[in-house]
């Protein structure tokens, strides 16, 4: 998404209304997944994660005058349709792991549990890129900086590439020793590429000394991981763990160690949207 430049944006006084249209869906569906009995997960995580969503970009909204949603309302959408692939592709990853398994998947066919799946799984990165960029509005962000800048030879990029690669075949072919690489290798066989393609890219960003989209994109994606744990906790249909040498201990379902993953699953989702965003784009 396009960032934005405060001086055009006036801060608002208040929440905007999809701010509290948001916080409502959040309390409701909050309480509903909690409380009911039985199967309830399957329908409440998307309104839930939604409401989640139009809370975080009120906020943003709020204290900068802009939001992901409120600059290109059409491009927020098309977060949420590029998001449900991108979490089916770590699903087929897991598929070599086996880091996690569903209880209650027995409850639903195999095309309710694709389709119910899929409109979950289209909230995971509309999530964290307004939690990013609610935290690029505080000042602690702005101005996250190296005292050094390095132009990076395109040969560098290339073997990072080759590097991402090597990880992703260590991973598979190694599951129970190389599974952390399932949260690094697409970030190093995408992110490259989009710096060779003249795509935004963290790495170049870290070379120039810019460290705020690198922080912010991890940390966004390690809050909605808190959250994802936290609610799952007392869901039905729900997540577990099986994490080798790891398992212990843990918050929520999650090993605390596992949480380690959020911040370079972070990364890849701003490496896959600008990598896809792009596509097609004149030189």
């Amino acid at each position: 998404m396009e960032s934005f430049d405060r001086e055009l944006y006036p801060v608002r006084k208040r929440l905007p209304a999809s701010g509290v249209a948001g916080v409502v869906l959040v309390t409701f569906c909050w309480i509903l997944n909690w409380d009911l009995p039985g199967l309830r997960t399957h329908l409440l995580f998307f309104p839930l994660w939604l409401g989640y969503c139009l809370t975080v970009d009120g906020l943003v909204r709020w204290r900068s005058g802009s939001s992901l949603a409120g600059r290109d309302a059409g491009g927020y959408i098309r977060l949420f349709f590029l998001s449900a692939p991108v979490w089916w592709l770590f699903e087929g990853l897991n598929f070599f792991t086996e880091n996690w398994s569903y209880l209650g998947r027995s409850a639903f066919t195999d095309w309710q549990y694709f389709l119910l799946s899929t409109l979950c799984f289209s909230t995971v990165i509309p999530a964290v890129f307004s939690t990013a960029e609610l935290l690029e509005t505080l000042p602690v962000f702005r101005d996250l900086k190296l005292g050094f800048r390095r132009r990076l030879h395109r040969s560098t990029y290339w073997k990072l590439h080759l590097a991402g690669w090597v990880m992703l075949a260590l991973m598979l072919v190694w599951p129970t020793v190389f599974f952390p690489f399932m949260w690094l290798s697409l970030f190093f066989i995408l992110d490259p590429i989009n710096a060779l393609l003249g795509n935004r890219s963290l790495i170049v960003s870290i070379a120039h000394g810019y460290l705020r989209p690198l922080v912010a994109y991890g940390l966004g994606a390690l809050i909605c991981g808190f959250f994802w744990e936290m609610w799952n906790y007392h869901s039905f249909p729900k997540w577990i763990y099986d994490i080798p040498y790891l398992s212990q201990p843990r918050i929520f379902e999650m090993p605390l160690a596992g949480y380690g993953g959020y911040i370079p699953f972070g990364w890849e989702l701003y490496a896959v949207y600008q990598l896809v965003s792009n596509l097609g784009r004149k030189s």
